[in-house]
Formats: C-alpha cells, structure tokens, sequence
C-alpha cells in the first residue's frame, strides 16, 4: 500500500481519564498497577491491540523477577504463573558439528541466571491484567492506537482508539467506526519495539538527538513438545557462533519450561551486512545442530512467532518524557544485551513512570515534561543495569564473537568492580538499515530445502501463530514511494524485504515478458516491526492494523 492522502477530518466522541496507557505488555500493566496503588481513585485506561491480552506478548524468556519484586512483592502468595526456576545455566560455543561449554564463572555475578525463572509472559501479562482489573484499571483489548491527539500548546492530550471499517484505499466504508478519543493528563505509550505512536513522538519531539541510533536485532521463536527423558525442568541454554558467524551476529536459547516443553529461537543482531542474509532460514538451520536436533528429535512444533529486540542499550535510550507523555519499556528500548533480558527493566520503568505521573496529577499538573522520570530512569536500577554493559553491543558489532567476549567480558568486570570502563561509552554509529551494503558486495548464501521434521518453511510456521487480518482493510504495511522496491532496492540490494521478513510477507514476482512486481502479503504479518527498521531504503512504514488483527500466541 502506498501513503494515501489526508483524510477529511473525522467527528469522534472523547473519553477523559487521569492517564493513557497504550499497550498491555510489561511495562504498560506495570505502571497501571503502581497507578492504582498509589491513589485508587484516579482514573487509568489501558488499551491493547492485541485480540486479548497477551496475543501479541512473545518473549524468550527467562525473567529476573526484581521489577515483579518491586510491583507486587507477594506475587507467589497470589498465584503468579511464575514457578520455573533456572535450575541449570548453561553456554555453548558452536560450531557446525559440535560445541565448546563456556564456563560461567568468569562472567560477573549479574550474568548468571540463578534466581530467574523460565515464564510464558503472555501468560504472566494476562496474570497481571487480571490484578490490574481487580485494582479498578479499564482494560480495552482489541482497540489499536492509530494516531496521537494533540493539545492547544502541541502537547500530547490522547489516541485515537478503537478505528474500524475502513476500506482498502483508505476512504471510510459503509460500516465504518470512527473510534473514540481517549484524552488524559499524561498518556503512557508502552507499545513495545518500534510502537508506531511512539515513533512518531520520538520523531516530533527530537527524542533522539543527542543519543545514538537504536539498535536492533530479530528474535525468532518456536515452542516444541519434546521427549519427556530428554526435557529437563528449569534448565537454560544459550548459543553463540554457528551458524551466523561470518555473514551475521546472533545467539540461540533453548527454555526447558513446564510440561515437556522448550522454548528455543534465534536472535539475529540486524545490523548485518550480507542483503542475502535470511534470519528465518538461519533460524531453521540452526536446529539441524547435531546438540539440537537430537534433544527435538521425537517432538512436535506447537507455536512460532517472531519480534524485534531493542539492543542498543545505553546509548540508545532516548529522552523518555515529552509534553504530556512518556516512553515506557521497550517503547524507549530497555533490553540489558548480554543478559538477554528486557521484561524486568519494562516493569520498573512503568513504576517509574506511574509515581512521576502520580506526584504530578497530584501537584495539580497536567499535560507538561515529566523530566523527573527520565532521570529516574537513567539513575535508576534501569539505568545502572544498562549502563554497565553498554559496550557489549558495539564492541561486538565491531570486532566480532570473539572480541566481544574477551572485551566485553573484561569491561562488565570493571564495571561491576569499579563501575568505570577502559573504554568509556563506546558509540554504534550506523543504523541497522545503513549497515545493509549492495547485494554486488556480497554472495548468496545457500540454504537447505526444509525437512519438515525440525525445519519449516515460512508460511507453514506463520500458520502456528495463530495470525489473521482482515483482507478488506487497508494495508497496514506503507510504502512511502511504492516505485523504490523494484527500481532500487531490487537492483542495489536484491530486496531483502524477501527475505528479512519472518513471516513472508514481502514478495518480488517475476513472471514471463512482464516487469517484476513487489507484492505485499499483509495477512500473514506477525507484527514484528523488521521491515520498518531493516529495509535499506527506509520506505516501508509499519502502521497498525484495525484492532485485534495480527497474532494470536498462544503461550508466548
């Protein structure tokens, strides 16, 4: 779909609240629940795009529960679908054929996971619904944002909510709905990597100078059924190397959860070079590893899914407050790289972002610059677990695997013991789409055919997620020129659309005395967001789809 033109200004019923929280992942439910805590008498709406809370929620994920600590310090009394325990922590060093154990005790402390649980957090997020529900939160899923409602002074004032009905190109339909406003004193966007509302807020507030570009990598996961004498309960495994080295950055994670199941994916940095590089097929061929493919042998794939990671960490956080809102979480990028793990920093800083918004409404304030939340966060236990790994991620970009490793080991040590680094604040520098260089650079890679067995192709995957949008709506994938991915890309880089998506949902077809055509399939999108921040061109714009559209994970 290509950009249509200005819209007719639309007549909407308005709907005022205390605060807005846009999207029911972590952080969002987080700061609704510290909201309430403090003065259950202020007025809190929470909406999430997702068909239900959870649908659209997939992580890893091992959990550090101190944001959980922090928010409802008796969550095991409650009930809390938190009971894995890391019972085993375990690193690999791989190679096609085999792997090297890398020993934990020369990482620091804050790297090992002992402590942490192995959860679903699309269940944990509906647990915490519940206890949101229960403290007098509204909670409307269902409802995507589509845009940001401003005030008399420019400030953000609210969303527009709950847009139905729209016909492909654009134009309202016979039975369209124009949504509501939902205005508040502060509106909390907790959209999660690369929110479409929280782009354009960082876009229009300049949250981003001064701070480096962010950083991202593509996170692809599968939940197996597997033998029960294989499975071991609370065990956690990460892989490096194989079979990304050379082309590509990234590391595998295999969860043994309840029920003899393992979570297992593969996180591909997506600042590589290689226009050829396809993560999922990657994804695929790291599971014939002889390690994986003899645990998964017997079992049966029972989800996929697939989302990008925020990774630049310190350096990339921008300014989180802005006239009448906040970044929350993954919105503003909280991901600690190393320890692979974000969900802990999202629920802390909703608690931040919940008491610097409470302490305002009750001072009388309203719609202005919560500056105290953005140096909550920086000075926090958000700030200080970013800061002391910050320079993983570009030392890894730069020198590699093994650099990274040594380098990076050596400089979480000195920070840990000194807080101060040899190397100061090291800086990323291109953006993970001015990092894809021309296909002419470059070769294809071969990948195998799948078997069917441990590998899958896309669609086939795709159909595990429980995906679905409505064919009669317009497209929620914008092309800004729809001319530039044959005319450009095809030629310069080879398109990589059709093969950095996860989900299939970019193809260039080419049929017999006609010009290629490029050909977007957006029924099958996981709203991953890797369009919006890989293609080279900067041409595809990831909006949202009408609401409850997209995934439906299961247990993600």
């Amino acid at each position: 779909m290509t950009e249509t033109a200005p819209q007719p200004e639309i007549a909407r019923d308005a709907m005022d609240y205390d605060v807005v929280i846009v999207g029911a992942g972590p952080a969002g439910l987080s700061a609704a629940i510290r909201l309430k805590q403090l003065d259950p008498e202020l007025s809190v709406v929470l909406l999430e795009k997702g068909s239900e809370v959870g649908a659209h929620i997939l992580s890893g994920a091992v959990l550090d529960p101190v944001g959980l600590d922090a928010l409802l310090p008796d969550w095991r009394e409650q009930g809390a679908p938190v009971t894995t325990e890391v019972t085993q922590d375990k690193f690999y060093l791989m190679g096609e054929g085999g792997a090297i154990t890398v020993p934990n005790w020369p990482m620091p402390r804050f790297m090992h996971n002992h402590g942490n649980y192995i959860i679903s957090l699309g269940n944990l997020c509906r647990w915490l619904a519940e206890q949101a529900e229960a403290l007098g939160v509204e909670i409307f899923p269902g409802f995507s944002c589509s845009s940001l409602v401003h005030g008399e002074n420019g400030e953000i004032a609210g969303v527009v909510a709950g847009e139905f009905g729209r016909n492909p190109d654009g134009t309202p339909g016979p039975a369209y709905e124009p949504g509501l406003e939902l205005r508040g004193k502060y509106v909390m966007l907790a959209e999660g990597v690369r929110g479409s509302l929280s782009k354009q807020a960082i876009a229009e507030f300049g949250l981003q100078e001064g701070h480096e570009p962010q950083k991202y990598g593509l996170g692809m996961k599968e939940i197996w059924e597997i033998d029960p004498e294989k499975h071991h309960l609370g065990r956690a495994v990460h892989t490096m190397g194989w079979p990304l080295a050379g082309n590509g950055d990234g590391g595998g994670f295999i969860y043994h959860a309840e029920g003899n199941q393992v979570y297992l994916g593969l996180v591909v940095h997506l600042g590589y070079k290689n226009p050829y590089l396809y993560p999922f097929s990657e994804f695929q061929r790291w599971k014939h590893h002889p390690m994986i493919a003899e645990l998964l042998k017997g079992g049966k794939r029972v989800a996929y899914g697939a989302r990008a990671i925020t990774e630049g960490g310190w350096q990339s956080l921008p300014t989180a407050a802005f006239p009448g809102g906040m970044l929350l979480g993954c919105a503003a990028g909280m991901v600690n790289l190393p320890r692979i793990k974000g969900n802990h920093n999202a629920m802390l800083s909703g608690i931040a972002a919940a008491e610097a918004a409470q302490a305002a409404i009750a001072a009388g304030r309203a719609g202005d610059t919560l500056a105290e939340y953005d140096t909550a966060l920086r000075e926090g236990p958000v700030g200080r677990d970013l800061y002391r790994v910050r320079n993983v991620k570009p030392m890894w970009s730069r020198w590699g695997l093994k650099g990274s490793l040594l380098l990076g080991g050596l400089d979480m040590w000195t920070n840990a013991l000194a807080g101060l680094s040899l190397f100061g604040t090291l800086k990323h520098g291109k953006t993970d789409a001015e990092a894809t260089e021309p296909a002419e650079k470059h070769k294809p890679i071969a990948y195998s055919k799948p078997d069917g067995r441990l590998s899958f192709d896309r669609l086939t995957d795709v159909s595990f997620s429980g995906t679905n949008h409505a064919e009669d709506q317009p497209c929620h994938l914008v092309l800004k020129d729809p001319a530039v991915p044959i005319q450009r890309n095809l030629p310069l880089y080879a398109e990589p659309a059709q093969r950095y998506c996860p989900a299939g949902v970019y193809e260039v077809v080419e049929e017999e005395g006609k010009d290629p055509r490029f050909v977007i399939n957006f029924q099958n999108c996981v709203h991953c967001k890797t369009c919006d921040i890989k293609d080279p061109s900067q041409n595809i714009l990831w909006t949202v789809p009408q609401g409850g559209d997209g995934p439906n994970y299961p247990n993600m």
